[in-house]
């Protein structure tokens, strides 16, 4: 894997490219990537400045000491009683004064102002431009992380629907799969999705106290972070024996998921991943009912490029990392979603999840 200083030269190399002649990074996961390392977004100014010339860090004194060893470049520093402004102006000295400025996409709406003022005649442009082409494309490294990433959620949907049992709330199932993934090894747990019975037809259901009862579905959409890289999984459940009307909606997206694993290669298009998966739920005259795009890029965020549409004409390119996941949603009664992680390679599609798509009957 690239070491960081490795990757903010790559960056300055994109930077080249698209003409940018300053990257302002705020803590988020653009820094992650780049550092290994990121504070708590708040009020308190924080930046990774990636000039053609200088790298520097601005950080509060607050966060000061946890930066320090895990940053090998220029700090400066500035207390909560003097306020940013001093230290921004050092920094302004230091990286002179670029003409287009490329800001990360958690920049704060006052961070930009304060950049804005420092910078009044720079053109600020978004970050993705830099940042989105280093990130897309995964190192082996990476794709080994993303595979452990993944058996951690593997093991919250054993965990899930292994303690599944009518009456039990959607947010103790939740509880049990947090649990489940730091017990595997996760450092940070962001969105345990559990949707029972008619929630199951929300796409991002809100977990809530509803009770499952038998004879419903249950949804789980789970994931979490392992060194620095997340997981995304979701798998279906039913107590007690599922109905023809359930088996029949299941077996369709089961059929979607498996027709855009067989499109997946090098060289094509991500619309024809969208059409293979989307065309098998139309046929079926569920069309309507699948209401977003098939997948999305995953790495060190959940949700990153590549965007998995029927727009897309991007070429699939090895490395890439996303999740397939068709859905049908009948509101008012329930919703089957199935998703897997997926890697692109010189042989197809290589998922990362190992447990099976089929029906779990709890």
């Amino acid at each position: 894997m690239l070491t960081m200083t490795q990757r903010v030269e790559a960056a300055r190399g994109q930077m080249v490219t698209e003409g940018i002649d300053l990257l302002t990074i705020p803590p988020g996961d653009d820094l992650l990537y780049l550092l290994g390392y990121t504070p708590h977004l708040d009020e308190r100014p924080c930046y990774l400045f990636v000039g053609r010339e200088e790298v520097l860090f601005l950080v509060p004194d607050l966060n000061a000491a946890a930066a320090a060893p895990r940053v090998p470049f220029p700090t400066l520093t500035y207390s909560d009683a003097a306020g940013p402004r001093g230290a921004l102006r050092d920094a302004r000295t230091r990286l002179g004064l670029p003409r287009n400025v490329a800001v990360g996409d958690t920049m704060r709406a006052d961070g930009l102002l304060l950049l804005q003022d420092l910078w009044p005649e720079a053109r600020f442009v978004p970050g993705a431009q830099v940042m989105a082409p280093l990130r897309m494309i995964k190192s082996a490294e990476e794709i080994a992380t993303l595979r452990r990433a993944a058996a951690t959620a593997d093991a919250a949907v054993r965990a899930v629907f292994g303690a599944c049992r009518p009456g039990m709330r959607e947010t103790e199932l939740a509880r049990i799969a947090q649990e489940a993934l730091y017990a595997a090894g996760a450092q940070e747990v962001p969105f345990p999705i559990v949707g029972t019975g008619s929630n199951s037809a929300f796409p991002h259901h809100a977990t809530s106290s509803r009770a499952v009862q038998a004879g419903e579905p249950v949804l789980a959409d789970l994931g979490g972070r392992l060194d620095g890289y997340m997981s995304d999984i979701t798998r279906m459940a039913f107590l007690d024996t599922p109905t023809a009307r359930y088996r029949e909606i299941h077996a369709v997206v089961e059929e979607a998921v498996a027709a855009a694993l067989e499109t997946i290669g090098p060289g094509v298009p991500i619309r024809e991943v969208d059409l293979a998966a989307r065309g098998v739920i139309e046929r079926a005259g569920y069309g309507d009912k699948f209401t977003h795009r098939t997948g999305h890029g995953i790495g060190v965020s959940g949700h990153e490029l590549p965007s998995i549409t029927h727009t897309n004409e991007q070429p699939l390119q090895v490395g890439m990392a996303f999740s397939v996941e068709p859905g049908i949603y009948l509101v008012g009664e329930f919703g089957v979603r199935l998703e897997e992680i997926v890697v692109v390679s010189e042989r197809g599609a290589e998922a990362l999840s190992e447990l099976s798509r089929e029906i779990r009957i709890v």
